[in-house]
């Protein structure tokens, strides 16, 4: 059995030393220790609000690590939904509902790449989601994967062999705009250059 390392974060000691003890023992997963060498795959936060501090964690945790993120909050609503997931969290739990085989459940998923949402929660995220597509993405022609269609077909082109030139003359494009297409698509994106773009758009499945 593949272990998950997870390490347990709260900001009171005694919730974060009960969940740390209720894992330990499962073969599931290794718990880890913030002076742990080994870096953790999954990071728990345990809150009892979802404020501006709790914010400021979860965005500390993604800017500064591979871990995968899951809020374990007393208090869950639309709110807390939506900033979560703006902070890169992939599960969700009430506390209330966080036993040890509904974490671990969470853990494992996470650990594969796949999200936990309450199922009362899931139906307004969808519905936030599409609404956020119809009213300011397609207005706007981008797509959730954070390209505009013009950008996607610069992209394909350069993943023909096309230079600027050639790029510009077949979508009528300046070579100027083409340039800044590009550099806006790597800024954005924080891409190193163009052939890190493209296999950016073939990892979306764009191109």
């Amino acid at each position: 059995m593949t272990r998950t390392t997870v390490r347990v974060y709260a900001r009171d000691p005694i919730s974060e030393a009960g969940v740390t003890s209720a894992l330990r023992p499962r073969p599931e997963v290794r718990v880890v220790g913030p002076d742990d060498p080994e870096a953790p795959e999954v990071v728990l936060v345990v809150v009892d609000v979802f404020d501006d501090e709790t914010m400021n964690s979860l965005r500390f945790l993604r800017r500064n690590g591979e871990a995968r993120v899951i809020l374990v909050a007393s208090q869950l609503d639309d709110r807390v939904l939506v900033d979560a997931v703006e902070c890169g969290v992939v599960g969700l739990l009430r506390r209330s509902e966080a036993t040890v085989d509904r974490l671990l459940s969470a853990i494992t998923a996470a650990a594969a790449g796949e999200g936990t949402v309450p199922p009362d929660l899931l139906g307004r995220l969808l519905d936030q989601v599409g609404r956020l597509q119809r009213t300011v993405l397609d207005p706007r022609g981008i797509t959730f994967s954070g390209l505009a269609s013009r950008e996607v077909e610069v992209l394909k082109l350069v993943a023909d062999g096309w230079d600027t030139a050639q790029i510009a003359k077949e979508l009528c494009y300046s070579e100027r705009t083409v340039k800044n297409v590009l550099h806006d698509v790597t800024t954005r994106l924080q891409l190193r250059n163009r052939s890190h773009a493209v296999a950016y758009a073939v990892r979306e499945g764009l191109i």
